[in-house]
């Protein structure tokens, strides 16, 4: 296992090249619609991962209502696509925004609590969202939820085909990845890993824990209002029940699968968890439990996930030094 760690270290750009022209090639070498439909389903999840875990794996803070955030970017794209004709250029940018504030809004006032206490107020959250989303005639359509949301359009270009959708999904996907790997290769990323790991010591040097604490998760619920709204112009009707706690533990799951911390094991976890239960479509009911057994499995033999600590920037430094040191031998 560490001889693959290494390997995909040494060549992690030339396994994510490969990886992305294979993802481009997919929908043309596969033409199914069931598979391209599960295909995009995947991507949608590996956003959500993604968000999820720059928040619980990165910053170190649980949060169970990370699909209040979902919901309410897709809730926001449905009422101005389906009531104001606006495009899905326009829906997208008002979830990412819509989502943010909410972020903002949770984020003040809850953020200076810690542990079990900040795990049942975003818990809280959620189940608020759900309750305002079924009761909001006037504005949701309550239990009935939205119906007829627009398919994809841009600059007045409409995505209705499974392959133009899937494409949609993949640009959206290559664009968290990229802000995510950003963020957390960059200062505020190792300022936002010494809050993880110790905020009081990080405080002690400066870091304001507060102001990168509600920063990250504005940007994470953002990120889940895009998936979001993408869901809502995707599936083209959505309700209260698409977005309720369960779905938030279902996100958490992933998240912890893959290795928290890690944008591979986000990816990966995602993957993973959303095409299992389709391989076993007799098994759908119990795709909870079947989460939960995975979840168990994992906590006993690998707690922190299929590729979490496994920092593959500190072994591909080592291997650099490792070649170094032999060069110097080498030479004396």
């Amino acid at each position: 296992m560490n001889r693959l760690f290494e390997f995909c270290a040494r060549n992690g750009w030339k396994i994510t090249a490969v990886v992305l022209a294979a993802m481009i090639v997919f929908p043309f070498v596969v033409t199914s619609s069931y598979v391209l439909r599960i295909a995009i389903t995947v991507l949608m999840y590996i956003m959500l991962s993604l968000s999820l875990n720059l928040l619980v794996g990165h910053l170190g803070l649980m949060s169970m209502g990370h699909a209040a955030f979902w919901g309410i970017g897709a809730y926001t794209a449905a009422i101005l696509s389906t009531r104001f004709n606006v495009s899905s250029l326009g829906t997208f940018l008002a979830a990412m925004v819509i989502a943010g504030v909410f972020g903002m809004i949770l984020g003040l006032p809850v953020l200076k609590l810690k542990g079990y206490y900040l795990t049942v107020v975003t818990l809280g959250f959620c189940e608020i969202i759900r309750l305002v989303e079924l009761n909001s005639m006037n504005l949701t359509n309550g239990p009935l939820g939205i119906s007829r949301i627009p398919s994809l359009n841009f600059f007045g270009v409409v995505f209705k085909s499974s392959r133009s959708v899937y494409f949609v999904a993949l640009a959206l996907v290559v664009l968290t990845v990229v802000v995510i790997y950003r963020i957390v290769n960059s200062r505020i990323g190792l300022a936002i890993m010494s809050i993880r790991d110790d905020d009081i010591a990080a405080s002690s040097i400066g870091v304001n824990v507060f102001v990168y604490k509600v920063m990250v998760f504005i940007i994470s619920g953002m990120i889940a209002g895009l998936a979001g709204a993408f869901y809502a112009h995707y599936i083209s009707y959505i309700d209260p029940s698409g977005f309720t706690t369960g779905q938030s533990m279902d996100l958490v799951i992933l998240a912890i699968f893959g290795g928290l911390g890690s944008i591979p094991g986000a990816i990966l976890g995602a993957a993973v968890l959303t095409i299992l239960p389709e391989t076993m479509r007799a098994l759908m009911e119990y795709r909870s439990l079947i989460y939960g057994i995975v979840i168990v499995i994992m906590m006993m033999v690998k707690p922190d996930g299929i590729l979490g600590k496994v920092n593959f920037k500190y072994i591909r430094q080592r291997q650099q030094m490792e070649k170094a040191s032999g060069k110097e031998g080498a030479q004396a």
